[in-house]
């Protein structure tokens, strides 16, 4: 398997295949709108909009399943990211992240990064950088703030 191989859920409920950003350096996020880490969304915007022209997108993937922080669904959360902090990268529909329902992409970044981390997402905001070959190059932990990972993204740029 193949991280292009892999289709997410957009917010409408249709899916659509990872291969769409084969070429791009991806950033892959699971979220929360209602998480003491929930303003990183203003420095995750900042990133996007420092680097997309460049072939740099974001993805960010709601999550309830740690302290229940996203407890709408996904279109409510993508309108709350882009009401309060101007949020225009992609957001997708609520999914696991663990466990026997967590999403197949979220098995594949695991299996791919452990390390560290172990084989479970610890928290809200685990970053899962990837490189222009659809390789997932590094995971960073929920507390490194967007801004930290200027160097990481410019270095696969």
């Amino acid at each position: 398997m193949h991280l292009y191989d892999i289709e997410v859920p957009k917010i409408d409920g249709s899916t659509y295949p990872l291969s769409q950003y084969k070429g791009d350096v991806l950033l892959i996020v699971n979220t929360a709108s209602e998480c003491g880490l929930t303003p990183q969304f203003e420095g995750l915007q900042k990133l996007y909009d420092m680097y997309h022209d460049k072939g740099f997108t974001i993805l960010g993937f709601p999550s309830n399943q740690f302290g229940k922080q996203e407890p709408g669904s996904g279109k409510e959360a993508a309108t709350n990211c882009q009401l309060n902090y101007g949020v225009t990268f992609p957001m997708h529909e609520k999914i696991e992240v663990n466990g026997d329902n967590a999403h197949p992409l979220y098995n594949y970044l695991k299996s791919q990064k452990s390390g560290i981390f172990g084989d479970k997402i610890k928290w809200n905001f685990t970053k899962f950088l990837i490189d222009r070959d659809g390789q997932v190059v590094k995971r960073f932990s929920p507390q490194k703030t967007p801004e930290h990972l200027k160097h990481a993204i410019e270095n696969l740029l």
